[in-house]
C-alpha cells in the first residue's frame, strides 16, 4: 500500500464513519509504490455503505468522494462492490484488494 494512504489512514477512518461506510477497501495500482504514479494514478477504493435510503446513500457517496479526493489530493475511483457486474473485473479486484476500514 502507498505511503500516502498509509499517512492518512486515521482521516481515511474519520470520513467512514462521517458517512456511513461499512467496508472501505483499497484496489489497483496504489496498493504498490512500484505501480503507484503520484503525477497521473488516481486511487481506486472500493466502497459498502451502511443500509441508507436512496437520497441519504446518494449524498454520502458524493461527500466521501469530495471528501477523499481533497484529503489525497488526486482523483479518487470510489466503486460500490454491488456495482460491478463483470466477472473478469470482479475476479481481478477480489484478487488484489486490502481493507482500510471496516466498521
Amino acid at each position: 500500500m502507498i505511503e500516502l494512504v498509509n499517512r492518512h489512514s486515521r482521516d481515511v477512518a474519520d470520513l467512514c464513519r462521517q458517512f456511513n461506510v461499512k467496508c472501505l477497501e483499497l484496489f489497483g495500482s496504489a496498493l504498490s509504490d512500484d505501480d503507484f504514479d503520484s503525477q497521473t494514478s488516481d486511487i481506486d477504493f472500493l466502497v459498502e455503505f451502511m443500509p441508507l435510503e436512496p437520497r441519504q446513500h446518494g449524498k454520502s457517496y458524493f461527500a466521501l468522494l469530495e471528501k477523499l479526493q481533497g484529503l489525497f489530493g488526486c482523483n479518487i475511483d470510489l466503486v460500490e462492490v454491488k456495482a460491478i457486474t463483470n466477472p473478469y473485473l470482479l475476479e481481478s479486484v477480489n484478487r488484489n484488494r486490502i481493507k482500510i476500514y471496516a466498521a
